[in-house]
């Protein structure tokens, strides 16, 4: 056990506390069994874990990843931790902000701080914005260093769970972030709108200032719209934590809703689109049960063939819309397991190649085995096949496959699209009945089962190329 603050190793974790010594090791301190748990979960690689307790589960967590633990005195640990009453786990873990340039909205949300000054504000507006499935926190101008103690402790852990950005220039950060599309939107307690008349369904920034003054008038002005919290009572206002809070929330409700009403669409197009092969297999059905005898045994194998295809199709559609349910309510779980994405995709292409007339689908990958869920895999690049079939009409379609960094990176690719690029986006919309062709159910669905596992869905044109681009992350191990 080590008893003195003058031990190397401790003298160097203490050196932390200053920001000085932070910025110059680019490692800060992590006080506090939650953080230390997240951290873990997180599979960040800690340096080394200070302790007062041996038995202490997180402590045999910590070995058993390869971090170095060790026993230290009370009286070093209140030296090592700035609380009054240290819960005996300190580890020293390095920088994990991102650059300006890292930051996706992918039609989300992203919190942009600028000139705050409190800690346990800035901490806590990191943990909301991680509670309210924001994409990214940007700490900008002036503002707290994120990797204060006391801003780790307020985060709970939520430092290691999204995107953080350091030192952004204001204007710079809204650029990037309208570049994506992202509506951007001043806080402000004497802003021109009320939060709760605006619509955040679309991809937003929100932008909040310093505790004291606000934001300038400068750094305001680079936003879309000044925007306050209405009030109901006699409080002056609200502190930046609360009003922060109350924003991403608001936020994360209006998307609820949005995706509310987006079942409900889904509803009536899947209604649209199971009309059509239920009409063809009571066809089928009639003409079997009728005319059986007269019919050649090569008429009776085609029209059975098309039962097994179009019950297929209305398999699909059905555990599109139980997918849908699942994700709007929150309840959808996840059963991974090892699974070859190749054989996903040939078992695709076997079954819509019952339809003659069918383009042909085509893997390019390889042998592809990954830890997912082979049932929403088979969803996702399902629906990616029936898109491209509708949106592009040359050549077969063709399905490429690779791991990137520890992810799943699938695209299927068809020539022959009329859409303009800035169409290919639209198509993850849930549509109505009536507004176009193709499948109106199962793009908005795959992005959805995407999204629910920490991915993406994408869409792109290139040279006349419809391109759909399925990104999900993957365990080391897997």
């Amino acid at each position: 056990m080590i008893t003195s603050p003058r031990n190397p190793r401790v003298a160097r974790a203490i050196r932390l506390k200053k920001r000085a010594f932070r910025e110059r090791d680019a490692r800060f301190l992590v006080e506090g069994a939650q953080a230390v748990r997240e951290a873990l979960a997180a599979r960040v690689p800690l340096e080394i874990l200070f302790h007062t307790v041996p038995g202490h589960p997180l402590v045999e967590e910590a070995r058993r990843a390869g971090v170095r633990v060790v026993h230290v005195s009370e009286e070093v640990m209140h030296r090592l931790t700035s609380t009054v009453t240290p819960q005996g786990l300190v580890a020293v873990a390095p920088s994990v902000d991102v650059p300006l340039r890292e930051v996706e909205v992918d039609g989300g949300c992203v919190a942009v701080l600028h000139a705050v000054r409190d800690p346990g504000n800035a901490g806590t507006v990191l943990r909301s914005a991680d509670a309210a499935g924001a994409r990214a926190v940007v700490f900008a101008g002036a503002s707290v260093d994120v990797y204060n103690p006391k801003t780790v402790r307020a985060s709970a852990g939520s430092v290691f769970h999204l995107p953080v950005v350091r030192g952004a220039d204001p204007a710079e950060a809204v650029q990037h972030l309208r570049s994506q599309g992202a509506v951007v939107l001043a806080m402000d307690a004497r802003g021109d709108h009320d939060l709760y008349d605006l619509d955040l369904t679309r991809p937003t920034a929100f932008l909040f200032g310093n505790e004291a003054w606000g934001l300038p008038e400068g750094v305001a002005g680079l936003a879309d719209a000044t925007v306050r919290v209405p009030i109901a009572g006699r409080a002056e206002s609200l502190n930046l934590a609360a009003a922060a809070t109350v924003c991403l929330f608001e936020w994360s409700r209006q998307r609820r809703q949005g995706r509310r009403a987006g079942l409900e669409t889904l509803v009536a197009a899947a209604a649209h689109d199971l009309r059509s092969p239920l009409t063809a297999m009571k066809g089928f059905g009639f003409a079997l049960q009728r005319r059986w005898a007269q019919m050649s045994e090569e008429q009776r194998e085609l029209m059975i063939a098309g039962i097994v295809h179009d019950t297929d199709r209305m398999d699909a559609i059905v555990r599109q819309l139980v997918d849908a349910a699942r994700l709007v309510s929150g309840t959808l779980d996840l059963f991974p397991e090892t699974v070859d994405v190749g054989a996903v995709v040939q078992e695709l292409a076997a079954g819509l190649a019952r339809d003659p007339e069918h383009p042909e689908v085509r893997w390019e990958g390889g042998r592809l085995e990954v830890l997912l869920d082979p049932d929403r895999l088979r969803t996702a690049i399902g629906a990616f096949i029936e898109a491209a079939v509708w949106w592009a009409r040359e050549g077969p379609v063709r399905v490429l496959g690779s791991r990137q960094d520890e992810r799943l990176r699938v695209e299927v690719r068809r020539a022959g699209t009329e859409l303009a690029e800035e169409e290919a986006e639209g198509l993850f919309q849930a549509r109505r009945p009536g507004t176009g062709s193709g499948s109106k159910i199962g793009l908005f669905v795959a992005r959805g089962l995407a999204e629910a596992q920490g991915g993406r869905a994408t869409a792109e044109v290139v040279e006349g190329e419809l391109r759909l681009v399925l990104e999900l992350p993957l365990p080391p191990s897997a």
